[in-house]
């Protein structure tokens, strides 16, 4: 087994990544159950909002996820639809940066001065930082449980739901087993 595969963008990656386009109740409780990095949501839902996606990058070696996102779609604060995808990921596996339409694996130096935006994750106040992303959307970088956080958002001005109180719970845990999420159309904001 080779210990590396092959992005068409990225060239040698240490994960291969796999989506889930129609989320449903079960396939979350199936990868909140691997080993690896967080299963980041808002937990409630922001208002309006639904589940569009899942997607997770795994080492088909260890069968441990390097990477998972979770795409979600709602209103933005200016009016009009908004899309919003998190992304936690190890150093290196580049699912994050590639969201943000960035050609490197990691966000760069941009975890300077004051932070752009805050967030809750499992409990912790997560300092977030604006990153270079594509024109079309805005990218924030941050670490939280020792790992990236990504949140990537469409349109740019979308960025507004970051100033709303958003609570990140890593749906690993237990206590989100029998959760219920609402699902909605399936997200093209997903690799």
């Amino acid at each position: 087994m080779a210990s590396a595969w092959e992005c068409a963008v990225h060239g040698p990656v240490a994960a291969p990544y796999a989506r889930v386009p129609h989320p449903t109740a079960e396939a979350v409780r199936q990868l909140s159950r691997a080993d690896g990095v967080p299963l980041w949501s808002p937990l409630p839902l922001l208002a309006g909002w639904t589940l569009g996606g899942l997607g997770t990058a795994d080492d088909l070696r260890t069968g441990v996820a390097r990477a998972t996102a979770v795409a979600l779609a709602g209103p933005s604060p200016l009016g009009g639809p908004a899309d919003l995808v998190l992304v936690a990921e190890e150093p290196g596996t580049g699912l994050g940066a590639h969201v943000a339409g960035r050609p490197d694996l990691d966000p760069g130096d941009c975890a300077t001065g004051a932070p752009d935006a805050k967030v809750v994750a499992a409990g912790h106040l997560t300092a977030l930082w604006r990153c270079d992303s594509a024109g079309d959307r805005v990218a924030f970088v941050g670490e939280a449980l020792g790992v990236w956080l990504w949140a990537v958002l469409w349109p740019p001005a979308a960025e507004l739901v970051l100033l709303e109180h958003v609570e990140l719970h890593d749906l690993r845990h237990d206590a989100h087993a029998s959760l219920e999420m609402t699902v909605g159309a399936p997200s093209p904001r997903l690799p």
